[in-house]
């Protein structure tokens, strides 16, 4: 869709998805901090949704999990492939996950300390990696804006919804702030914009340094972001710049590997009742990482397929039932501490954005909307 079509989708999602994390945050308020989606979603609309949900939410945290092995497996193969050394995607894959699953077993705090520490390197190494491909940009090549082009669009509104599904992290917001919401929506809303910022940077950076004709040459390769990095690497002018972009890549799947799996960890503990010891620990990092790590071996390349996937299972935990779940809520609770603007009309905007996503991904499976090749 390119570089204007994408933007314009960019805002969309980011206005939807910050607006469903609202009507978390409205709901969470009824509870006491500590709620979360178990308890509120099964006081609004029952058990069923309630466990609808939980299905939901367990699937993505697996399907994301798998598809940071797959794009870390791809990450490894094309690093090594510089320095002519070879391994083969599948073993990559194995290799990437059992050394991360390694730091989840030791403990949280860890992982806190290990990502603390990527999320600094992260924001230097994007800053730098922007920062020069910045100067590189074709602003011609940019700003091809076809009509046309919006087709596409409808086939990338899943993926997009997933790059803001930071819903599951608004109940413990409320818990840390104490349910002082001014604090938690103001966190919520930087902490997006941000995010949206980076986003829009790295479309200008990629969009205006690679010409779209080299795009299908990257879905033949298997569309992984080593796909990606390579064919960006191979436009820039310094090898300091392709050496960076690869740095920066390898630490954005690594941590959110580490983020995902361990709330994917937290998760089965919780359900199974596992204990926090050592043999407790094993138990639950087998469930945690065999099916996923058993995809990233079979199924090496199924990156953009898996975030797809997670998109449409965010769609029903972070769109649809939040608005369902408030417009119960307000019935329920009619001295609320904090209402969300923009009443019923909001309410079915967001509604009927979560069935557009819905809707796009099945028309997607049954390959009812062009694909770009």
């Amino acid at each position: 869709m390119w570089f204007g079509w994408s933007l314009a989708l960019l805002l969309i999602t980011w206005f939807c998805t910050f607006h469903s994390s609202l009507f978390i945050l409205e709901i969470n308020l009824n509870f006491q901090p500590g709620a979360s989606f178990d308890t509120f979603v099964k006081h609004t609309l029952g058990p069923f949704a309630n466990s609808v949900n939980t299905l939901t939410l367990c699937f993505v945290l697996y399907i994301l999990t798998y598809a940071y092995i797959s794009g870390g497996s791809s990450i490894i193969v094309h690093t090594l492939d510089n320095y002519n050394l070879k391994l083969s995607q599948a073993i990559a894959g194995l290799l990437f996950s059992i050394g991360l699953a390694g730091v989840v077993w030791l403990s949280t705090a860890w992982v806190g300390r290990i990502v603390t520490i990527l999320v600094s390197a992260l924001l230097l190494t994007i800053v730098l990696s922007v920062s020069g491909l910045l100067g590189e940009v074709d602003t011609s090549s940019l700003w091809n804006a076809n009509p046309e082009y919006g087709i596409y669009m409808f086939a990338a509104i899943p993926y997009f919804l997933t790059s803001f599904a930071y819903h599951g992290n608004v109940p413990s917001l409320v818990k840390l702030y104490s349910g002082d919401y001014k604090r938690v929506r103001k966190c919520m809303l930087i902490g997006s914009l941000v995010t949206l910022t980076i986003y829009i940077l790295w479309n200008v950076s990629t969009m205006g340094n690679i010409s779209r004709e080299l795009f299908p040459g990257i879905i033949e390769a298997g569309s992984n972001i080593g796909d990606l990095v390579a064919t960006l690497t191979g436009v820039v002018n310094t090898d300091q710049l392709a050496y960076l972009l690869k740095i920066f890549a390898s630490i954005a799947v690594i941590s959110s590997f580490l983020g995902v799996s361990l709330g994917l960890f937290d998760f089965i503990a919780d359900k199974f009742d596992l204990s926090d010891s050592r043999m407790g620990r094993c138990k639950t990092a087998l469930i945690t990482f065999v099916p996923p790590t058993l995809g990233g071996v079979l199924f090496p390349n199924g990156f953009i397929v898996a975030i797809g996937m997670a998109g449409l299972c965010a769609c029903v935990v972070a769109v649809i039932i939040p608005a369902l779940a408030v417009r119960k809520s307000r019935t329920q609770f009619k001295q609320a501490a904090y209402r969300v603007w923009g009443g019923e009309v909001l309410n079915l905007l967001i509604l009927a954005y979560g069935v557009l996503v819905v809707s796009c991904f099945a028309l997607a499976a049954f390959t009812m909307l062009p694909v770009f090749s």
